[in-house]
């Protein structure tokens, strides 16, 4: 006889990212996790094998997560590449912001087998890069996609780690690096 389901994988996943928002990364026990789903431990067995498998399943669903804010921030900004690529950017940052621990986890995923698949990465990145290509030309538009991605993520650990103390309107800072290196891969592209 078949026992009925008491989850399923996109609930454990939703809570365990619930449990690193609000405990860390490194408190995170499938122990804990079953108690907060109302099951046995051995029951999350059936869904993910080991912590590791837990942690990759965070990892993939959170990127999946950041790329559908891209999305949306796409679809409330001009047509200009450069308005797309800078809404991605302030989306990116809120993104960090909302989640910060699930953030840091599926951007410093030290082991292999956290990561998420790099195939389902290059296929969600392509049309970021198609937009990027559009300012940079097609021939730089990898190289300067990886420099926003290092601007973004780098600025963002920084401010997350309270890093930027001296002062003024971090935003505002963030919004001049975008654009600042936006108009310098546009004017590298057009010489």
């Amino acid at each position: 006889m078949a026992y009925p389901a008491q989850t399923d994988y996109p609930t454990i996943i939703r809570i365990a990212q619930q449990l690193i928002e609000r405990d860390g990364v490194e408190q995170l026990a499938l122990a804990s996790l079953a108690s907060e789903l109302g099951i046995k431990a051995p029951s999350l067995y059936r869904y993910v094998a080991n912590k590791t498998a837990l942690l990759k399943g965070v990892v993939t669903i959170t990127i999946q997560q950041l790329f559908a804010t891209y999305s949306e921030a796409l679809n409330t900004s001009a047509g200009d590449p450069q308005n797309q690529m800078l809404a991605i950017c302030h989306a990116h940052r809120q993104f960090a912001h909302d989640q910060p621990k699930n953030y840091a986890l599926a951007f410093t995923a030290a082991s292999a087998e956290q990561r998420a698949d790099s195939a389902s990465l290059v296929e969600m990145v392509l049309p970021v890069q198609a937009i990027m290509a559009q300012i940079s030309g097609q021939e730089h538009s990898l190289a300067a996609l990886r420099g926003m991605l290092g601007l973004i993520h780098g600025f963002v650990l920084l401010e997350l780690n309270q890093q930027l103390q001296r002062g003024g309107d971090l935003s505002t800072a963030f919004d001049l690096a975008v654009r600042s290196y936006l108009a310098g891969v546009a004017t590298v592209a057009s010489s």
